[in-house]
């Protein structure tokens, strides 16, 4: 009996234990979402091919060989130099054969834009459900529509499994850049370094602080410092687009809570939606044309997609600070990050809120 067999046979045990304890604690929620859930996993699982094995094969792709070996170096810098749980994470590789590895449905109240939240073990509480299919996704997008949502669904093309098994380089994400991919295995091995539950805000910033000095320091170490020009770039210009629909998830807010009739408000709704469009297409012209978030724009811009926007990386300067604290030493970083996430709810929420 080999080796892979007994590690899938473990990780199909784990599945299993998950699917169980989902159903018991979890009432509200349907045997047959948390069924294609572990069946979504297993698919994963069973799918996945050996790395090594696969550059043995002298009829592989040199796009393929390429990307392969530049993972496994980005794994052995996170190992030795970011001091991230790298263990048998991106190891293998996995064609899921579609063009995103799950779709996240999202929804609110015609008239708000606070999301509905959505409680699993051990992720906590999040403001979305997943699908490992598009046409379930739709499916229950639908019905969330009949009951009168705003409802919008997108596309994930990696994610973490926070340590319950060993995440695998997926066929969603093999078409990036080097960096990004860096950045991306950086970011989802930071989560399952810490990981509070329920808290997406501290999570995502915390996440993304270790990803962006994991990425400095891997250019620096690759000899690409003008490659940290252009990831600064994107962070810029992402968080310019946050901010923009911020503003304007405000004015949505400000809208809702006008003593008006219903027929008004959509009619303000669709307003403002068309002004969050033209501002975007100012911000186009000072981006130089980059046209990155067209697709994104192209959607209704209803509550719901506003909501996936979070400021999920107010905490951004937080971490960092912290990371200067710690003199840059991302041993003790860790360690005392591990600490804040040990802290009661209110505790950190406390000393968050008296940082600076």
């Amino acid at each position: 009996m080999s080796f892979e067999f007994l590690k899938n046979r473990s990780n199909a045990i784990k599945v299993t234990i998950l699917l169980l304890i989902s159903i018991a604690l979890i009432s509200c929620e349907t045997v047959s979402y948390y069924t294609q859930a572990a069946r979504g996993q297993l698919a994963i699982v069973f799918g996945r091919e050996d790395i090594q094995r696969l550059l043995a094969d002298e009829n592989l792709s040199p796009i393929l060989r390429d990307k392969f070996n530049k993972v496994l170096q980005i794994r052995e810098f996170s190992a030795q130099e970011l001091l991230l749980p790298v263990d048998d994470n991106y190891l293998t590789y996995v064609d899921v054969e579609r063009e995103h590895v799950v779709w996240n449905v999202f929804a609110t109240p015609e008239f708000s834009t606070d999301p509905v939240n959505w409680c699993y073990p051990i992720a906590g509480c999040v403001s979305y459900r997943g699908y490992f299919s598009e046409p379930a996704a739709t499916r229950y997008a639908l019905q969330l529509e009949e009951d009168g949502f705003d409802v919008y669904t997108g596309g994930v093309d990696a994610y973490s499994t926070l340590g319950w098994f060993e995440d695998s380089l997926l066929s969603t994400v093999i078409s990036r850049e080097d960096y990004q991919l860096a950045g991306l295995i950086f970011h989802e091995l930071a989560h399952q370094l810490t990981y509070v539950a329920g808290d997406t805000t501290f999570n995502e910033s915390f996440a993304s602080t270790v990803e962006r000095e994991g990425l400095r320091r891997w250019l620096l170490s690759n000899g690409q410092a003008e490659t940290i020009d252009v990831a600064a770039l994107n962070q810029s210009r992402q968080q310019q687009f946050i901010n923009l629909v911020i503003e304007y998830r405000d004015k949505f807010d400000a809208l809702y809570e006008k003593e008006i009739t219903e027929t008004s408000k959509r009619s303000e709704k669709t307003l403002l939606q068309n002004q969050l469009r033209d501002e975007y297409q100012s911000l186009k012209q000072e981006w130089q044309g980059y046209a990155g978030y067209d697709g994104w724009f192209s959607m209704p811009l209803n509550n719901a997609q506003l909501s996936t926007v979070g400021s999920y990386n107010d905490l951004v300067p937080f971490f960092t600070d912290l990371l200067h604290q710690s003199n840059e030493d991302l041993a003790v970083f860790y360690a005392e990050v591990e600490r804040i996430a040990g802290l009661s709810d209110v505790e950190r929420e406390e000393l968050l809120e008296n940082w600076q």
